[in-house]
């Protein structure tokens, strides 16, 4: 079941999950109102403060997670969907021209879990080009990943 909060919501998040001495937990919590959404509980989106695309959010788990190596398939689904929705929200509703990933480590500017959801993909400038590339050692689309954690699943 999905809900619905927007911006000016005041939903308090619990400083428990809070990662020691990570600043996007700390962000995270500055911005409790201030969310694009809160469709689950464990998940809250909001718009990325340095804009790689004309609509550019990061879905953050609420939980402190340090990065997607740390992420469970069963997890991407449930951020993607995420990403989906405050898109449509936001009137945007070509989802073939989206991108959506995650920095690959050591390439992490923060180690807290985030992913982007930036859209629409074609108009990314030259450097959002670059830092969000697909088929790059520094970012993994949330397909790319999938199948990457089902193959060493598989392997184990």
């Amino acid at each position: 079941m999905l809900s619905w909060i927007c911006g000016n919501g005041r939903k308090t998040l619990k400083s428990e999950g809070l990662g020691p001495g990570c600043g996007a937990c700390r962000r995270r919590q500055e911005r409790v109102g201030t969310y694009t959404s809160r469709l689950y509980e464990d998940l809250v989106c909001f718009r990325d403060i340095r804009p790689g695309a004309p609509h550019h959010y990061l879905v953050v788990p609420v939980e402190h997670m340090g990065n997607c190596k740390t992420l469970k398939k069963e997890h991407i689904p449930k951020m993607v969907e995420v990403g989906k929705t405050v898109l449509q929200r936001n009137n945007f509703s070509d989802l073939n021209d989206v991108r959506m990933g995650f920095h690959w480590p050591p390439f992490c500017s923060i180690s807290h879990l985030h992913l982007h959801v930036l859209a629409p993909a074609s108009q990314l400038g030259f450097l959002s080009r670059l830092i969000y590339r697909i088929n790059s050692y520094w970012f993994i689309t949330a397909e790319q990943l999938i199948e990457r954690l089902q193959t060493e699943n598989a392997a184990s």
